[in-house]
């Protein structure tokens, strides 16, 4: 009965683990597309 509470556990926190850094990567990359967006936008208003 522990085991099998053990590896549910485990495999939850793998699966946690995995899904927070694909979330992480989600919010780097909107970052990044809106840091170039910025920049786009201040190179149109400089010029």
């Amino acid at each position: 009965m522990k085991d099998k509470r053990n590896m549910r556990r485990a495999a939850y926190l793998a699966r946690q683990e995995k899904e927070g850094k694909k979330t992480v990567m989600w919010i780097v990359a909107v970052l990044v597309i809106l840091a170039l967006c910025f920049i786009g936008y201040a190179a149109v208003i400089m010029s």
